[in-house]
């Protein structure tokens, strides 16, 4: 960190918006758990992470404790899946998620028992534990990013040799509209935090860890930093609230001033960014040995009775987790997972949450209207504002006109698909949904010829 950076009240990165915050609604209300009813069916998909699907390693008929690992592959870039509840496994087929993909998933009956596989055995003395041991126990744990793509932890945690990595970063961000659960995490689960984060440090070695977190969150700011006062190679760094300082390149930049090269990741730059409630699953992982079974997600917007913020068994169901919630105030008009800007809208409430659900927006009829897409007025506005630095004009222009090499080589491709440059257009463009869908077409390509 330079000293320029050392000196600021709170660091940021390039541009970028101001949208409106909207946490009003959950921001200050505690983390509520909610257990699914017995005889709920609870549907684990066999691909909730970036990578290879798991097979399953159960049949129709068979009783599973909570815990239990029930599907798995040999595949490097494979994170396990484990039964959140007990029960008898009901069917193995072809389900709806919550990302709109159809994936095979294996359904358990829940017996309401939530008895325990022995595979779950506290461990304190985690000092004692190697770096190659950590990482085993990561992995067997199925954790993956819980604020992003999923990516499997123990991948991102086994850099190449020839990557050194100086500064491992704690994502406190939470830049998106709505969404809180990131915050309520640090400010009631700070102390598991810093462990967490110490556990990744005996992995990467080489690297002093930052909590980054924005000062809209001031709370979590205190909690954290008193819990770092004597740990000399762990710091909070406090962020300026701006969209998208979520986002990895953004968040490094923010922090350290590198630059992320065009098709780079954070450890070309020497950094590795992990979300919080990544960092609490390490924690519960190694300390009190529980593979990934929950996640907490914020229920939010217009249309629901009790908006707040869910801990909830790993694939259960939205339709039933809304009604152990409470239900609907009103008939919601648009159902948003994830957050306004990046999220996507769904149609269907019967669809299991998994590992990277974060939030759920319900949104009324008000709330949800957008005002019709009108011709660009080219104010320049995207532009100007873009964290990514691109021309999402003339992106456009190269949608248009279906040249996909013109996309290219405008650096389309490096797009972060933020929405930014939708939400600044006064003419309504819709930049962002257009720039998304070529993007991860030519991505699709670009993997196709790869293999």
């Amino acid at each position: 960190m330079d000293a320029k950076r050392k000196k600021a009240l709170v660091f940021t990165f390039k541009r970028g918006i101001y949208p409106n915050e909207q946490k009003q609604f959950t921001e200050d209300v505690p983390i509520n758990t909610l257990l699914p009813p017995e005889g709920s069916e609870i549907v684990f998909p066999l691909l909730m992470h970036m990578g290879v699907p798991c097979e399953p390693l159960v049949q129709k008929g068979q009783r599973v404790l909570l815990g239990e690992k029930i599907g798995d592959s040999n595949a490097l870039f494979c994170a396990p899946v484990h039964a959140s509840v007990s029960g008898i496994v009901k069917d193995i087929r072809p389900h709806l998620t919550i990302a709109g993909t159809i994936v095979n998933s294996i359904v358990v009956e829940n017996d309401g028992k939530f008895e325990e596989h022995v595979c779950i055995q506290p461990r304190e003395d985690y000092e004692s534990l190697s770096g190659e041991e950590i990482l085993k126990i990561i992995r067997e744990a199925g954790i993956v990013g819980l604020g992003g793509a999923g990516f499997p932890t123990h991948v991102k945690l086994s850099p190449p040799p020839k990557k050194k990595v100086d500064t491992v970063i704690v994502n406190g961000c939470e830049c998106e509209p709505y969404l809180t659960t990131d915050n309520r995490i640090m400010i009631e689960e700070s102390k598991r935090i810093v462990t967490g984060l110490k556990i990744i440090l005996k992995v990467i070695k080489t690297a002093r860890g930052i909590i980054a977190i924005e000062n809209n969150k001031p709370e979590a700011i205190e909690h954290l930093k008193e819990f770092c006062a004597n740990i000399p190679d762990i710091k909070v760094a406090v962020v300026k609230t701006k969209y998208p300082q979520g986002c990895e390149k953004q968040l490094v930049d923010a922090i350290t001033g590198r630059e992320v090269p065009s098709g780079g990741i954070p450890i070309d730059v020497g950094c590795l960014v992990h979300n919080v409630d990544t960092v609490i699953a390490i924690h519960r992982a190694i300390i009190r040995g529980r593979p990934l079974m929950r996640k907490v997600v914020t229920l939010t917007g217009g249309a629901i009775k009790n908006p707040g913020n869910y801990k909830m068994r790993i694939g259960t169901l939205l339709s039933d987790l809304v009604e152990m919630a409470g239900g609907y105030k009103y008939n919601p008009a648009k159902i948003i997972v994830g957050g306004p800007m990046m999220g996507v809208a769904i149609f269907d409430t019967e669809v299991p949450i998994v590992k990277t659900t974060e939030g759920v927006i319900f949104l009324t009829e008000e709330e949800a209207y957008i005002p019709p897409e009108r011709n660009c007025i080219r104010c320049g506005h995207c532009v100007e504002r873009c964290p990514a630095g691109l021309i999402p004009t003339e992106l456009n222009a190269d949608i248009l006109r279906e040249d996909s090499n013109a996309f290219i080589k405008h650096n389309g491709l490096d797009c972060i698909e933020c929405g930014s440059c939708s939400y600044i257009c006064p003419a309504k463009r819709r930049l962002s949904q257009a720039i998304r869908t070529i993007r991860r077409v030519e991505l699709a390509k670009l993997k196709g010829k790869a293999k």
